[in-house]
């Protein structure tokens, strides 16, 4: 068996090719000849790729996330959850029909589809060097020559064939090759699978930003609705003697802050509207008649099970992707250094020969011929040795890339869960703090129609209920966007099934 271990120097190519063996001489071989050359090849065919094997990395993460808030778990009955539909947890079936759709129809996905479609016929190109090459001919000429320098007759051939040409792979470049394309195509599916993952959880986030616009609407149209009240109540008052027109005049003013911040929530409601339309594919507009009713915000799973930061890993897509594509660099490196060795190749013609038509089916028609190649580099001033180089840097950046994506999956997950349990913590102190706003804005307006307080202080108690109702509503929709966050970063929103592994070459 050939060394793989050992090198071929570059620049000049040497290319030792046999002559072709006649009809005769090869049927002259001896049979135990013919067997061992066939053999012989079969051997070299066997020997080991050159280059490095792949072996996958063991992430090194934490046992436990630092901090779990009140609600969740680490895993379901010793499992990891199923968070391949996690939408429908919210019990939001327009939602649910939004994401739907959105995973069918949307240009993103059909992209990422396209992808692993190439990829896929990029595997299927690969292996196919694996396989000879077999091709088809056939001629008719007629030809007469000068009757000064010849006979002057007319000359006709006929001829049909079969010809042959397979590159044995010995040192294995080509079985690098397939490999490095199989992980291509791992990555393709688990980049197809990253984008569900993410237009899900967008449809989700714009979902309830819509529903969050919505509701802070209705806080300014009611609280706008407050506001004008007031203010005919302190035009009455004026009219009455009661008052001074110093106090109609801060009514008023107040009353139009409240309208002008209408608009900016209307706009906000248009907005997500539109951005959820292009998410499914749709023009921009197309959704205003499914949306335009006012419903509450989607309600989050009472329990979520976090699992454990080894789930995530296997669980989340852009590692897998990251995985892939260190697999298929590596491979990559095995396919550099086996083209430093010499090729082999072998070659043939099976055909039919005659100058006669009716006698070209005929046995005495029948030619054969076996070529066997060898072709080495001498000299290429490096070349290939450089690219040897190159592929094993490729390969530490992916290595790096992969350890990067690594630390940043477990960071997003981290932070989503301090983002959900700050956002829960802030929901329930303003939930307290809106209740006594709405109590203080009725006894100051209740004193102050009684005489007993001044304007002044009815208006700060108007404005802070608003302005704590608005925050109230804002903080609401963090917190059920802080849920889709996690479910995001925990890489749910895909199923197996969706795009099957890669058979392994």
């Amino acid at each position: 068996m050939i060394n793989p271990g050992a090198g071929i120097p570059g620049g000049a190519r040497l290319d030792i090719i046999g002559s072709g063996v006649s009809t005769r001489r090869a049927r002259s071989l001896p049979g135990a000849v013919r067997s061992g050359l066939l053999m012989a090849v079969v051997a070299l065919g066997g020997c080991a790729a050159v280059g490095p094997d792949y072996r996958a990395p063991e992430p090194d993460v934490p046992s436990h996330w630092q901090r779990i808030p009140t609600g969740m778990a680490h895993e379901v009955d010793g499992e990891a959850a199923d968070l391949s539909r996690w939408w429908s947890g919210f019990n939001d079936p327009l939602l649910s029909r939004l994401v739907e759709e959105a995973l069918l129809n949307s240009p993103d996905v059909a992209t990422a589809v396209a992808k692993l479609r190439e990829a896929r016929a990029s595997r299927g190109a690969a292996a196919a060097d694996h396989f000879p090459t077999l091709g088809a001919s056939g001629s008719a000429s007629r030809s007469r020559g000068s009757s000064e320098t010849g006979s002057g007759a007319a000359v006709e051939r006929y001829s049909v064939g079969l010809d042959a040409d397979w590159e044995l792979d010995i040192f294995g470049g080509t079985r690098r090759a397939v490999e490095a394309a199989a992980a291509d195509v791992g990555a393709a599916e688990a980049d197809l699978r990253d984008v569900r993952v993410s237009l899900a959880a967008e449809v989700a986030l714009s979902y309830v930003e819509l529903r969050t616009y919505q509701a802070r609407l209705a806080i300014a149209r009611e609280n706008l609705a407050s506001q004008a009240e007031t203010y005919n109540l302190t035009r009455w008052r004026a009219e009455a003697g009661l008052t001074t027109e110093l106090d109609v005049a801060q009514a008023r003013a107040s009353l139009e802050q409240v309208r002008a911040q209408i608009p900016d929530l209307e706009s906000g409601v248009t907005e997500a509207e539109h951005r959820l339309a292009v998410l499914l594919g749709r023009q921009p507009g197309a959704l205003r008649a499914e949306l335009s009713a006012v419903r509450p915000l989607p309600a989050p799973p009472a329990t979520v099970a976090v699992g454990i930061p080894a789930d995530t890993i296997r669980q989340r897509p852009d590692m897998r992707a990251a995985e892939r594509r260190l697999a298929a660099q590596t491979a990559r490196v095995g396919e550099a250094v086996a083209a430093r060795y010499p090729s082999f190749s072998l070659g043939g013609t099976l055909g039919l020969e005659s100058l006669v038509a009716d006698s070209l089916f005929t046995g005495g028609a029948i030619t054969r011929s076996v070529l066997g190649g060898l072709a080495a580099t001498l000299f290429d001033g490096g070349r290939l040795r450089r690219n040897v180089e190159i592929q094993d840097a490729r390969q530490a950046q992916a290595q790096a890339a992969y350890e990067s994506t690594l630390l940043n999956a477990l960071e997003e997950v981290e932070n989503a869960l301090v983002a959900l349990a700050a956002n829960r913590s802030r929901h329930a102190a303003l939930a307290e703090a809106a209740e006594s706003a709405r109590t203080a804005a009725a006894l100051a307006r209740h004193q102050y129609t009684a005489g007993l307080l001044d304007f002044q202080t009815v208006l700060d108690t108007q404005r802070s209920q608003l302005s704590v109702e608005d925050e109230l509503s804002r903080v609401e929709g963090d917190v059920v966007s802080g849920y889709i966050r996690l479910y995001k970063t925990l890489g749910g929103g895909w199923e197996a099934r969706s795009a099957p592994e890669p058979a392994q070459p």
